[in-house]
């Protein structure tokens, strides 16, 4: 088969055309899903069964942000996130760039010290969007700047979001006859978390320095209103909720788990009161419900991708392309990873589907464990910034579109595409040259 006739290949670019049109990324999903299933020799009603069927590969992740998105809302409703919010703004003051600097500060904090990752944006940005409006900064800086938040911790850092990354390529690696461990992969991994620093400056002190203007829309936040600056006992628990959610997901590494601590603290002590959970959990569906079902279809799209057995053919393809060159192999190594995360829109989700091809291929071109790392997590970690169904380019839009005036596509997944899957796919080509 022509590698331009592709399953995998025919069905990531139908996607992203689909979503350049700015169709439902739901829809955008089923359609490519099927376009794929259908190149790969799969009838439309079974594609439809394994597309469902594969719901439960992100439905631990898609029930984690359910719950983290009402512990969130839970957060804003005790009025512990306003008072973080306005003493933000006094803090960030009117320096635009520093304060792009800090929310990419912020949004890290997310994946590591409070792990509640994207849920912390529809409730901070849209407040701040009035300070964004005055300052007349590019709303496409901030979107790069809370995807660098997202993505650049887990990729270099293994606390958190980081530990679970690190310890699927640690295990993939070693199932599939490369032995490594997280600390290994740490050793190594912060050079694509360099590269990614390098592409977030570039976003904030040179593509989008210029000011942008928008309209002064009214925005609703109405959990923001009426909340007092004063520190009171519903606030202490909500603290001490933060706490027991880093307390219990470190060691269970279950973010639903650790979300259902937090959340039985706030409710059991009175932070919420009991007659407002329901109210809680309707906000919490409001703020992480599309998304969460994005990722369910997503992992269904995964199972699709990988049931047309059009990896394997990409890979046995590039194979024949690489000559036994290096800089050919890891080029054409990262590339592929690009277009299945692009698909799956989960950098998670991928390194299963490629580990099994890559770490054989790997050592058959001779690259070291390290440099073997170096490729496996930039080519799982690329395409999760510019994905239209990535967590880390949703998030963004979700609190920045607030007033309608950011579109999904191109203010988000264009520019974080651009600035950190290029420089990390070049760090990932030079390094695993050298080590």
């Amino acid at each position: 088969m022509s590698i331009l006739l592709n399953p995998v290949l025919v069905s990531v670019v139908v996607l992203c055309v689909l979503c350049l049109l700015k169709l439902n990324v739901l829809l955008s999903l089923i359609i490519s899903s099927i376009v794929g299933a259908v190149m790969g020799g799969i009838d439309i009603p079974s594609a439809m069964g394994i597309l469902t069927a594969g719901f439960s590969v992100n439905g631990g992740t898609s029930l984690a942000y359910l719950l983290l998105g009402t512990f969130a809302t839970a957060i804003a409703a005790t009025g512990l996130a306003d008072m973080m919010s306005k003493k933000l703004s006094k803090i960030m003051g009117k320096n635009a760039k520093f304060l792009l600097v800090v929310l990419a500060g912020v949004a890290c904090l997310s994946q590591n010290l409070i792990p509640v990752h994207i849920a912390f944006i529809p409730i901070m940005i849209p407040p701040l969007l009035s300070l964004f409006n005055e300052l007349k900064l590019d709303r496409r800086a901030a979107a790069c700047s809370l995807a660098f938040g997202l993505k650049a911790p887990y990729i270099s850092i293994p606390f958190g979001f980081g530990a679970i990354f690190m310890g699927i390529i640690a295990d993939n690696m070693t199932k599939n006859g490369m032995p490594t461990t997280i600390g290994e992969i740490a050793k190594y991994n912060w050079i694509l978390g360099v590269a990614m620093l390098i592409g977030l400056f570039l976003a904030i002190f040179v593509t989008y320095r210029k000011p942008r203007e928008y309209k002064d829309l009214s925005v609703d936040v109405s959990a923001h209103e009426a909340v007092s600056d004063k520190f009171t006992k519903e606030h202490a628990v909500t603290l001490l909720a933060i706490v027991v959610v880093v307390a219990v997901q470190i060691p269970t590494e279950s973010l639903a788990l650790s979300a259902l601590c937090g959340l039985m603290v706030m409710f059991v002590f009175g932070a919420i009161k009991w007659k407002k959970i329901d109210e809680q959990f309707e906000g919490g569906l409001k703020i992480m419900g599309m998304i969460a079902f994005i990722m369910l279809v997503a992992g269904g799209y995964a199972d699709v991708i990988k049931a047309t057995g059009g990896v394997d053919e990409l890979v046995q393809a590039a194979i024949g392309i690489m000559g036994g060159n290096k800089v050919i192999a890891a080029t054409v190594i990262t590339f592929i990873g690009l277009l299945v995360t692009m698909g799956i829109g989960s950098s998670f989700s991928t390194i299963p589907v490629v580990a099994v091809l890559y770490v054989p291929l790997c050592q058959q071109m001779g690259f070291s464990v390290p440099a073997t790392i170096i490729l496996m997590s930039a080519a799982a970690a690329l395409g999760d910034a510019g994905s239209p169904a990535s967590d880390t380019t949703l998030g963004p839009t979700a609190g920045l579109d607030a007033d309608g005036q950011h579109n999904h596509i191109w203010d988000t997944c264009v520019p974080t595409f651009i600035h950190y899957n290029i420089p990390l796919m070049i760090a990932a080509i030079i390094v695993s040259q050298f080590i």
